[in-house]
């Protein structure tokens, strides 16, 4: 099958490589028809953890089910379904208590598991023709057959949710005023969440033009961090006090206040100014371990310099991690089926597998538009 391949740092390519097989009787075999690239596969593009050469990208996948294993009972050849980034188990403790991004069972001496991502386990990513995929009635979220909402429905596998539960960690709740920092993917999808569960007020903080159109045209009240200190622009549209809850969706390569270089503390900082005393931070924007390309010693062990005394001051409260996309793919889709979100708006380009690589040096560049990029191995075109 043709399929996306990391190389090298900034490069990679489409190339044939091996059918995936059943392995286990609760696999299915998935003919991938959308597939999205990820923020986060800009990391390991840009060469900034510690990904090899070799692996094959994609956990934001939907498709059409084409092989079932003996032992799957709830899923038939022909069926339409998303798959949560995250690969769980179902029955472990972590996923017995809804955390399925913290499997236990599936990635031995990790918590968590997922497609195509560095340490995230054996299971090869989905920018491909096929996807196998284990746990299959506990990982397949069906659709409606057919292709209606096939761009809303393949955001269900990581960024609307992961959007979600940023407003989730930061318990936003209606009437309250809420700033994400970052109008990316990921931070779109938490400020259209926010709106979603009824904020009064939400303000999106980036630097890009594009990203903060997109914010304006949804609702939310564009802050441009390169204007001046977003903490301070967004108190004085607050009367000073500062918003009740906060969302991170940038991470650790965030861009300093003059975009000049990366201080990869300063979204956290900038929250604890931005959110008022006893506010809700939510954190899902990507913290690693090790970054190769941190900006110093500490950075590159995942050590930041967080104003934690300045967080206990203000009797703040922080939740953080990954998304358990399946508390949330359930709800959302049949919100997308009922017509009450839509958020393939901040879809820009669909283009066939074998664009792969032009895609991922227009949105690594932030040119052209390129806001997220949904490929359709279906219609690659031939090698």
């Amino acid at each position: 099958m043709k399929a996306v391949v990391y190389e090298e740092p900034f490069s990679v390519v489409v190339k044939d490589v091996q059918d995936p097989r059943i392995q286990h009787p609760n696999d299915v075999l998935v003919r991938v028809t959308s597939t999205a690239i990820c923020g986060s596969d800009l990391h390991m593009y840009e060469g900034r953890t510690a990904a090899e050469s070799g692996i094959v990208f994609g956990h934001e996948n939907l498709g059409v089910v084409e092989e079932v294993g003996s032992g799957v009972t709830s899923l038939s050849k022909g069926d339409r379904v998303v798959m949560p980034f995250n690969v769980a188990c179902g029955f472990c403790k972590n996923c017995l208590a809804g955390k399925t991004g913290f499997c236990l069972t599936v990635n031995p001496g990790f918590a968590g598991g997922a497609y195509g991502y560095v340490a995230m386990g054996p299971y090869t990513g989905g920018q491909a023709e096929l996807l196998r995929v284990p746990f299959a009635d506990f990982n397949c979220l069906k659709l409606p057959p057919g292709e209606e909402f096939e761009t809303d429905f393949v955001l269900l596998a990581d960024i609307f949710p992961t959007g979600y539960h940023g407003c989730e960690l930061a318990r936003v709740s209606p009437g309250e005023s809420v700033a994400v920092y970052g109008a990316g993917p990921v931070g779109l999808m938490a400020a259209y969440s926010a709106l979603l569960r009824g904020a009064a007020k939400v303000f999106s903080v980036d630097r890009v033009p594009e990203r903060l159109a997109k914010a304006e045209e949804i609702g939310a009240i564009p802050i441009d961090f390169t204007k001046g200190d977003p903490a301070e622009q967004i108190k004085e549209q607050t009367g000073g006090e500062g918003t009740d809850k906060g969302v991170d969706a940038v991470g650790y390569q965030a861009q300093a206040h003059d975009a000049s270089h990366e201080e990869p503390a300063i979204v956290l900082n900038a929250l604890v100014e931005t959110v008022r005393p006893t506010g809700m931070l939510g954190v899902p924007g990507l913290y690693v371990p090790s970054d190769p390309g941190g900006p110093d010693e500490h950075a590159k062990h995942g050590q930041l310099l967080v104003s934690i005394g300045r967080m206990f001051e203000k009797g703040q409260q922080m939740g953080t991690g990954q998304c358990n996309v399946k508390q949330y793919n359930r709800q959302l889709r049949d919100l997308i089926i009922a017509g009450r979100a839509k958020p393939s708006f901040v879809v820009s380009h669909e283009l066939p597998l074998d664009q792969a690589p032009q895609a991922y040096e227009k949105f690594d560049k932030r040119v052209e538009g390129y806001t997220k990029v949904v490929l359709h191995p279906g219609h690659a075109l031939a090698a």
